[in-house]
């Protein structure tokens, strides 16, 4: 039998358990095996078996231009987006599971049906989860700032992280980020403007399909500039 494999590598999350609220588990029961999909292991509890490779088509039920979102945290930018635009589909990667029980009391009560989740580390995902050019859109809100220097290598976005974004996302695919971190934004605005796969990466205006969560605004409540970002991806 071979050895279980364990991440040498920096993880830009930490693993957060807890117990679920009893809405939260009644929303569990009732949605889970439609809602969130499951994934074959391959190590920790987070991670993919690198042969699995996700079909759209097959998760949803149809054929429609796919949005990633990375963090989906507890779902309110994810189901507003999915109930704004029905005509597309929504995958939510998360690592946190009350938030994904969450997410389905919010999907039970909006009543969308577009939206698909799933626990998994997101590099992974997108180093082999997700087929090449397969997603429309990829949006990451809010990643962990990691703000003490120390560990800054913890930090999603990276020019490696911008090489995974390249391979997903289709010709002409959108790369949405918001960061109320100004050198986090300083950052990810240095590795999309040096990437040789992406056009844009200059701070623009708050994009209007994100919704305000709370974790934005405590960030206003502090004083936090919200910086947003856009980068499409070249054809090659």
């Amino acid at each position: 039998m071979e050895p279980t494999p364990y991440r040498t590598e920096p993880v830009s999350f930490t693993r957060r358990g807890g117990r679920l609220t009893e809405r939260q588990q009644s929303a569990w029961d009732e949605l889970s095996e439609t809602y969130v999909l499951e994934v074959p292991r391959h190590g920790p509890s987070t991670s993919v078996d690198p042969s699995y490779v996700l079909d759209p088509r097959a998760a949803f039920g149809r054929s429609a231009p796919l949005v990633v979102e990375i963090g989906s945290g507890r779902g309110e930018a994810i189901v507003q987006a999915a109930a704004d635009h029905p005509e597309l589909d929504f995958l939510g990667l998360e690592v946190y599971v009350p938030g994904v029980a969450q997410t389905l009391v919010t999907v039970r009560h909006v009543g969308v049906t577009n939206v698909r989740l799933m626990v998994v580390n997101a590099a992974e995902a997108l180093t082999t989860m997700l087929a090449p050019a397969s997603v429309h859109e990829l949006r990451v809100w809010f990643p962990d700032p990691w703000h003490k220097k120390r560990h800054h290598k913890r930090r999603l976005v990276t020019p490696e992280f911008a090489q995974l974004a390249a391979r997903v996302l289709e010709p002409g695919g959108v790369w949405r980020l918001a960061t109320d971190w100004e050198d986090y934004a300083e950052q990810i605005r240095a590795v999309i403007t040096d990437s040789p796969d992406f056009d844009g990466g200059e701070w623009g205006d708050r994009f209007e399909g994100r919704p305000q969560t709370r974790f934005e605004g405590k960030g206003l409540g502090v004083g936090r500039t919200i910086r947003d970002v856009t980068a499409v991806r070249r054809h090659p």
